[in-house]
């Protein structure tokens, strides 16, 4: 049995996509995931299933459009993508560094380093970006909520499906993994 961990997309945000933790992991549950645990109420799912991940991420957004109606994207993280955050994110190397401004974008594919000009993130300054396999590692300047920089235009730019956490779910998503 293996543990994974799926990012669902724009769920519980702003009205939107609405579904409540417990009827999702009841869903899971259904579906016959064991171990279904949830952080927040963002989309933050961790199931137990002998399935691979690519498969558990299909049966995930399949029975969430069956059961409730949504199209909702989702990506699989593993624990080891998770600690990569912390190995390569080059704005934790920053002294006196607000963790506070510190965002994970995962993507659905990985991703080469030059993809970045994709992105032009230049014309977001101050806002920062760093691309990592199938991560982008952000500093927003303000915050994520008055940025054009976000999960729309990344996905629009690079051609992938994407979810951005703030660096305090990363943390716990990763404390979470190993309980």
């Amino acid at each position: 049995m293996k543990t994974h961990l799926a990012l669902l997309r724009g769920i519980n945000v702003s009205g939107h996509n609405m579904m409540k933790m417990e009827a999702l992991k009841a869903m899971l549950e259904n579906l016959g995931f064991q171990n279904v645990r949830t952080y927040l109420q963002s989309g933050n799912v961790f199931v137990d299933s002998e399935e691979e991940a690519s498969k558990v991420g299909f049966m995930i957004k399949q029975e969430i459009f069956k059961v409730f109606g949504h199209e909702v994207p989702v990506v699989m993280i593993t624990k080891e993508n998770l600690e990569s955050c912390f190995a390569n994110n080059p704005f934790l190397k920053e002294k006196e560094i607000d963790t506070k401004k510190l965002y994970v974008a995962f993507v659905s594919t990985t991703l080469k380093k030059e993809n970045i000009n994709d992105l032009k993130i230049s014309q977001f300054k101050p806002d920062e970006a760093s691309i990592d396999e199938n991560r982008i590692f952000i500093k927003y300047a303000v915050g994520a909520g008055k940025t054009r920089f976000d999960q729309k235009y990344i996905e629009k730019k690079l051609n992938v499906t994407a979810t951005i956490r703030n660096w305090n779910t990363v943390t716990n998503l990763l404390k979470m993994y190993e309980e």
